[in-house]
């Protein structure tokens, strides 16, 4: 099950170093990988469902004009409008079906699912019965990086272990995907409470799984991903932060 973790004010995970010592910020493993997206079309939309929500809540808007000058309660309010349109639905749905599907893998009981969202648990249980979980939602490190998550299965099938993630929303564009599933490939699993890494075993570290479960649709099917591909991008990804953080690009003009 899902460990729980301090973290930072920013939600960055603490991590104790592997030689010991003060516990440090490690980065999500879901903000490298998504780090080279092109992000304008995920702000448009921020845009549009938070305009949508102050057209439908003018009381936010009102706040808003009252704490412009507070840049954290304005954030607040932003994210409010956002909900009241509808923008975390999607998110809402998909953590949902994470958890009957953590549930299900656990063999816990389901309690009471609705019925509509019934064949999307009986898709993935019928999906995934050829695989054999070994680690379900243990959080995970990758030192090298400092870069921290938590994939949601480590499973054998045909006696190799894989990465394997369960996704309710697309993956017709999955490079974000790769790199994800590749830092946890190359990362070690991690318990919180003592501080201590452990290991995947002989996990793959050229292929991952992912299970791709489409929130209301009632399928489910598994897909292979490259990794191997998915370690170049990160590569790329800490190549572009490390250069985005340069200092002394400019001197003065004389």
């Amino acid at each position: 099950m899902a460990q729980e973790i301090d973290r930072d004010r920013y939600g960055r995970p603490l991590i104790v170093p592997p030689n010991g010592g003060k516990a440090v910020a490690y980065t999500r493993a879901t903000t490298i990988a998504n780090s080279l997206d092109d992000a304008s079309a995920l702000v448009a939309w921020k845009m549009r469902m938070a305009a949508i929500g102050l057209t439908t809540r003018p009381d936010i808007l009102l706040s808003i004009t009252a704490a412009q000058e507070d840049k954290m309660a304005v954030n607040s309010l932003i994210e409010d409008a956002m909900q009241v349109a509808g923008a975390n639905k999607a998110a809402n749905i998909g953590t949902a079906i994470h958890s009957f599907a953590e549930q299900l893998d656990l063999g816990h009981d389901l309690g009471v699912v609705p019925p509509e969202w019934m064949p999307d648990v009986k898709a993935y249980e019928h999906a995934t019965k050829i695989l054999n979980n070994k680690f379900i939602e243990q959080f995970s490190v990758l030192d090298k990086y400092k870069i921290a998550g938590t994939p949601d299965r480590v499973v054998e099938y045909n006696g190799e272990l894989f990465i394997a993630d369960i996704k309710t929303g697309r993956i017709d564009h999955p490079s974000n995907i790769a790199i994800q599933l590749a830092i946890y490939a190359n990362g070690l699993p991690y318990d919180t409470a003592t501080a201590t890494r452990g290991t995947w075993g002989e996990v793959n570290k050229d292929k991952a799984i992912i299970i791709h479960l489409p929130a209301g649709t009632g399928t489910c099917k598994l897909v292979w991903i490259d990794i191997k591909e998915g370690w170049k991008g990160l590569q790329l990804a800490m190549k572009e932060r490390k250069w985005r953080d340069q200092k002394g690009l400019t001197t003065s003009f004389e």
